[in-house]
């Protein structure tokens, strides 16, 4: 009997390959025990980054809206997740995503060497979307560019706590002026307020009412909503601007509801129970009113409402001087479609 001469041959079923998640499960295990778990930073540096950047959100740093931040990040990420998950499977990796994961290391590594946890937290953001850009390409990273690099919003910056005084002056002179147009005459002393009528106790504005808390909460959401708005990129930087101008007019408003009510109302419901609540009640909604005006300037419109399109029509028919063309007329709309007219062009 005749052996075959190609027997079957019995291949070794292929091995599974590892999950696609597990790299960068890895990744984010590894970034969390660096930045979550491991100390260098505080009086005895025993503070990991995380933790220091969680007790620096005080009233001393101004920046009690700190923890939104994070909070925020996750919700644009979430609200891209479908498109993530489509772009992760059909993402190649780049190169380039190595020297910005190298930059943020680095950025690690100089922060223990010196520290400064404000460094180690700056390179998160670097960390995280060099990682993203190595492992998927540019049209995934380029999503979670912002969520990712909006983390530096939740860092306390030196300069703008030292821009505190100038800030107290400012609102102090603006609240006075105010205050004159409701007809309360006040005397204005540094950053202390009293009335002339002698109605009510002199009034300080300190630190936290010069509106240094209220413009960085107001810068924090005006990029959010600049980043979300469908308008060219001059128009974002606008909408991102316009939150100084916007958070000391909503403050000067906040502090001359105060001094109204003090000189023709309750002093000390002005200064306790107003003085508490009027940030939620006439800062914000004012501040963000005004924000949305000057969305919809930028817009034509409300930036909910699509304008309508108005139709263009042209007509195409005999050139003038041309007696002998047969030539119907014709209207084209604007999408293309042709028409016959129904009349005749003397």
């Amino acid at each position: 009997m005749m052996e075959s001469p190609n027997p079957p041959s019995h291949s070794s079923p292929p091995e599974s390959a590892l999950p696609t998640w597990l790299g960068p499960a890895i990744c984010g295990a590894i970034i969390a025990v660096y930045y979550a778990v491991i100390g260098g930073f505080g009086v005895i540096g025993n503070r990991s980054p995380l933790y220091w950047l969680q007790s620096a959100w005080n009233k001393e740093t101004r920046y009690e809206h700190g923890f939104m931040v994070p909070i925020i990040m996750v919700g644009l990420v979430a609200w891209q997740w479908k498109n993530l998950v489509r772009l992760a499977k059909e993402g190649k990796s780049h190169w380039l995503g190595l020297p910005m994961l190298l930059l943020g290391i680095l950025f690690f590594v100089a922060s223990h060497r010196c520290g400064q946890p404000r460094l180690a937290i700056a390179g998160l953001p670097m960390i995280l979307w060099g990682s993203s850009l190595y492992l998927w390409g540019w049209q995934l990273s380029r999503l979670l560019f912002f969520p990712f690099f909006f983390l530096w919003l939740a860092v306390p910056v030196p300069e703008f706590q030292q821009a505190t005084v100038k800030l107290q002056m400012l609102s102090t002179q603006l609240s006075q002026w105010g205050s004159e147009l409701f007809g309360v005459k006040v005397h204005v002393s540094g950053t202390k307020i009293e009335s002339a009528s002698k109605l009510w106790e002199p009034l300080e504005i300190d630190e936290g009412c010069g509106g240094i808390r209220s413009l960085m909460a107001l810068i924090m959401i005006s990029t959010v909503w600049a980043y979300l708005a469908k308008v060219s990129l001059w128009k974002k930087g606008i909408l991102l601007l316009a939150a100084f101008p916007l958070a000391i007019f909503g403050n000067m408003l906040r502090l001359t509801s105060i001094f109204v009510i003090a000189e023709y109302g309750n002093p000390d419901f002005a200064r306790h129970t107003w003085h508490d609540w009027s940030g939620l009640v006439i800062f914000y909604p004012i501040s963000l009113c005004l924000l949305l005006l000057v969305h919809s300037i930028l817009e034509q419109g409300l930036p909910w409402k699509k304008p309508k399109k108005k139709a263009v029509r042209h007509v195409v028919g005999r050139k003038s001087g041309d007696k002998d063309s047969d030539v119907e007329p014709r209207i084209v709309h604007e999408r293309g479609d042709v028409t016959s007219a129904p009349t005749t062009v003397p």
